[in-house]
């Protein structure tokens, strides 16, 4: 298992990229308050929520102290979600799409990946019974709603639902459907995915998810 060590941790997030351009006693700050955080949320600390972790305790971290620091609410949060939608690349996924075999890779794969990717604290329902051309899931519970919201930081959350729609929204022949996540108020996150005819072009509307 990972070691739950902030500089690892911030190393492996969406951060990594921004987290060297701060000045060392801001790094130091951060790494100092995400060693509190761990203490605080060591519940969740186990070997599958080790990348979620590491993305939602490095997002409260820098968000409170670029506070700490001078910035505004407003500024604080705008560096935070502006620098981890940046890291995000959803060419690999886009590519992959473009294959006819891409929705029943996804049906086997996303389940997979979320039983090995989630520890304590998740819960999702899957359904089996989907037509060739649909795949679609919730999340019950998530420990972004669940830390972030006992915080009043569920913005923060919202911020992460979005990386959903950045790397899903646009895929070819593929329509991501999501009408309400956890982090945004909803009962449970809804997930669906409606792959359309190569031949159909662009003879279809996209949804606007959340």
């Amino acid at each position: 298992m990972k070691e739950y060590e902030p500089r690892q941790m911030v190393a492996g997030s969406r951060y990594q990229n921004y987290f060297p351009t701060l000045p060392p006693e801001v790094q130091e700050e951060v790494y100092s308050r995400m060693n509190a955080l761990l203490a605080e949320e060591r519940d969740y600390c186990d070997k599958g929520n080790y990348a979620h972790m590491s993305q939602i305790l490095t997002s409260i971290a820098l968000y409170e102290v670029l506070q700490r620091r001078g910035k505004t609410e407003q500024e604080a949060y705008r560096i935070v979600s502006e620098e981890m939608w940046k890291f995000l690349d959803p060419s690999g996924m886009q590519k992959l799409a473009k294959k006819r075999f891409f929705l029943p890779l996804m049906k086997k794969v996303v389940p997979f990946g979320f039983k090995h990717g989630s520890g304590y604290g998740w819960r999702y329902t899957w359904h089996k019974d989907d037509p060739k051309d649909e795949f679609h899931f919730e999340c019950n519970e998530c420990i972004y709603a669940k830390i972030l919201g006992k915080r009043g930081l569920m913005k923060l959350g919202a911020m992460c639902c979005h990386a959903d729609v950045i790397n899903y929204g646009s895929l070819p022949y593929t329509d991501f459907i999501r009408t309400q996540t956890l982090c945004r108020g909803g009962d449970k996150c809804d997930f669906r995915f409606v792959r359309h005819a190569t031949d159909a072009g662009d003879g279809w509307e996209r949804t606007k998810s959340i």
